[in-house]
This record gives structure tokens, sequence and C-alpha cells, in this order.
């Protein structure tokens, strides 16, 4: 959500005109993240989120749009993307492809308690469910592949402890993924990035979710494991909050039972969680990208996540 493309009012009303969504008001660039370009859109019709698409191809990207509108229509509170008088919801801005989708309500809940964290296990499970029938295909573009091409590439940039870790890690990775147990879990498309910053809440009442551009194909466990890394954890230590974990878990599995598989697995797809987004904030602190406003994401923080998951397995 970093600005990495300049908007200009004249482009924003260009697109409003052709969605036919009134006369721009506001247009204010974002500042946080380092994937997209993104602003707050202000019209006399609403208030939008334009999020341009730095890395994704528009060959990749119909099918988050898609699986955003088909949650939406499905009754999740996510984004929905707006379409232009053919149907596209796909659209291009500043030579960059683009969407435009409704703002949430409310505001992330960055010190969360277990109510909190209950009401997102029950958003992930009932996102789970909903998306059993989307019918587009894409794979989690950051995961298993994208993990063995990437350490390499950052490897050169840390320690020797570090570089061990990293290495030890990702072996055990693929040999829990070679598994009859891993073939056993349940699968569909993800959130894969369900952070305490991508929910919203009005009050206590959750509002929505957003931020599907790392969605995928993948195993519900890893988005299950991904939310329970941050929504539950200390922060300063990252260590496990059973309280929190509890709360999410139970939240959760009274929307979709765990399977005796994912329950089995989930230590295992904890320190999953924690590596991949280990090597991500490696990969963008050492590989950055110019951008206005580009804050990149402290990669220690993710090791003690992960030293942590190795050390005290969860189990639900």
């Amino acid at each position: 959500m970093a600005v990495f493309t300049e908007v200009s009012n004249k482009e924003a009303r260009e697109l409003l005109r052709r969605l036919q969504l009134g006369e721009l008001l506001m247009l204010r660039g974002i500042e946080g993240g380092i994937e997209n370009t993104n602003y707050f859109l202000t019209s006399d019709a609403g208030e939008y989120v334009l999020t341009l698409f730095e890395r994704l191809s528009a060959e990749q990207l119909p099918f988050y749009l898609h699986l955003m509108k088909h949650l939406a229509h499905a009754g999740i509170p996510v984004p929905d993307p707006q379409a232009d008088g053919h149907g596209e919801i796909l659209h291009q801005v500043a030579g960059k492809p683009a969407a435009l989708a409704t703002k949430l309500r409310g505001k992330s809940r960055l010190a969360p308690q277990a109510p909190h964290c209950a009401a997102v296990g029950q958003l992930l499970a009932r996102m789970h469910l909903a998306a059993r029938d989307f019918d587009r295909q894409q794979p989690n573009l950051r995961g298993l592949p994208w993990w063995n091409e990437t350490v390499p590439v950052v490897l050169p940039h840390v320690g020797a402890e570090q570089a061990a870790l990293l290495q030890s890690e990702l072996a055990y990775q693929n040999h829990v993924a070679a598994g009859s147990a891993y073939a056993a879990l349940p699968r569909g498309p993800i959130h894969a990035d369900l952070f305490r910053d991508n929910v919203m809440f009005d009050g206590d009442e959750l509002t929505g979710c957003f931020d599907f551009y790392f969605a995928g194909v993948d195993t519900w466990l890893f988005d299950l494991a991904v939310c329970l890394n941050d929504w539950c954890i200390d922060l300063p230590t990252g260590r496990h909050d059973e309280a929190r974990a509890s709360a999410l878990l139970a939240a959760y599995q009274a929307v979709r039972p765990l399977t005796a598989a994912e329950r089995e697995l989930l230590p295992a797809m904890l320190r999953a969680g924690a590596l991949r987004f280990w090597i991500s904030r490696l990969w963008d602190f050492h590989l950055p990208r110019e951008a206005s406003m580009l804050k990149p994401h402290d990669p220690t923080h993710f090791e003690r996540v992960l030293r942590e998951r190795m050390q005290h397995a969860v189990h639900p």
C-alpha cells in the first residue's frame, strides 16, 4: 500500500466517469504495505479504495477480483470491485492494471482481545466455506515453490545462524508437504494475509476484511495458521497467546470443524506461516523497490515467531 505510481486527479476523474460513479471529491495516497499502490478515493457516489497493481499481472488479477466479488455476493463483508458499463472489474489507471472497490467502514484493531479474535475466526471459516464453489483456479503464488526459489536469494543477506535456520526449516516444510497427512488437508481459495491491519471493526463489530492480493488456492489450515501467527501472539516476543488462540480456534471450528489431518499438522503449519512471512520480509527489506512512503516491515519479527513455534508446539 505504498505509493509506487502517482495518480493525478485527472486520471481519477476519468476512471469515475467510466464507472459512472460521480464526481471526484478527494484522492489521497495510503501509507503502509509494500506490494501495490493504494489511494482513498471519495466521490459524490461513495467512498472507495483505488488499487494499482505493481507486481501482479493482468492475467493473474481476475482471480483476486472475482474472488472478492464472489465473496461479497455470498454475504461476506469484503470490498466489492466496481464494474464499468461492460461489466469489467479490472481497469487501467496511469498505465497500470487497477481496481476500484468499496471502502469498508471502521478501523483496524491493532491490540485485539479474545472477542475480536473470535470474530476473525468465524469470518475466516465463513470465507472458506463461501469460496468452495468459486470456479477460478490460481495457486498461492507465495507458497512452497516460491519459498524454495526465494530462500537462496535472501541467504547472502543474513548471518550464518539465520541462514542455517532458513535452510533447515525449508527442508522440514518440504518434508511435511510430501506426506500423506498434508495431502489430506482440505483446500480451496484462501486469503493468505489476514493480519490485524487487514480487518476492520466498528466498535467491537467486525465490519469486514480486505487486501486479497495474496489469495490463492491452498490449504485452509495454512490460512488459519497465518491468522493465529498475527492475531494470537505477543508482538514484541512472538510468543503464543493461549486465550486469544483458543477464542479464534473455537469460533472457527463452530463454523467448520478441523479434520484429523488438520489437527495433526497445525503445529507444522504455524511454522510454515512464520517461515513464509520471514522470507518475504527479508526479500522486501534487502531487495526493496523505489516507492513514495515505502516502509518495509522488520524481518526479525517472524524469525522470533518461527523460533517460538519450533520450541512450543500448539495443538487445537
